[in-house]
C-alpha cells in the first residue's frame, strides 16, 4: 500500500514538473501566452490567418503587404518604452488597421469594418467604436 501511495507521489511530482516545459514549448510554437509576437500578441502569420477566417481569401500580394505592415508596426512598438507604448501604441495600431484596410479589395474593406467595429464595441479595439467601451 505504501508503495503505491509513493509511486503515486511521484507521479504527481513528474507532472506537475513537466508543465514549465510544455508551457516553454508552446510558447516557442506560437500558443499561449506570449507566443509568437512577444507580450501576448499574435504572429503575423497568425494575424493574417484571423484575417482569412473573417474577410475570406487574400491574394499572396495582399499577405505579404499585410505581412510588411505588421512587422513595421512590431519593430515601432518594440523600439517604445513601456510608458510610451502606453501613449503611442494605440495610434499605432490604428495606423496599422488603416494601412492593412488600404490593401484589401471594397468587398473586404466592408466586412474589414464590420469586424473593427464588433471588435471597438466589445473590447476597445483600434479601429472601431471610438475607442474603449464606457469611455470618453
Amino acid at each position: 500500500m505504501k508503495i503505491r501511495s509513493l509511486l503515486l507521489l511521484l507521479a504527481s511530482l513528474g507532472t506537475v514538473a513537466a508543465l514549465p516545459l510544455l508551457n516553454a514549448q508552446d510558447a516557442k510554437k506560437g500558443r499561449g501566452p506570449g507566443g509568437g509576437g512577444g507580450r501576448g500578441m499574435m504572429s503575423a502569420e497568425q494575424r493574417i490567418e484571423r484575417l482569412e477566417e473573417a474577410l475570406g481569401k487574400l491574394t499572396d500580394t495582399q499577405k505579404a503587404k499585410i505581412k510588411d505592415i505588421y512587422a513595421k508596426t512590431s519593430e515601432k512598438m518594440q523600439a517604445l518604452s513601456d510608458d510610451e507604448r502606453r501613449e503611442k501604441g494605440m495610434e499605432l495600431m490604428r495606423e496599422s488597421g488603416r494601412a492593412v484596410r488600404a490593401v484589401l479589395t471594397e468587398e473586404q474593406q466592408k466586412k474589414y469594418d464590420e469586424m473593427m467595429a464588433q471588435m471597438g464595441q466589445g473590447r476597445g479595439a483600434p479601429g472601431g467604436g471610438g475607442g474603449r467601451k464606457g469611455g470618453n
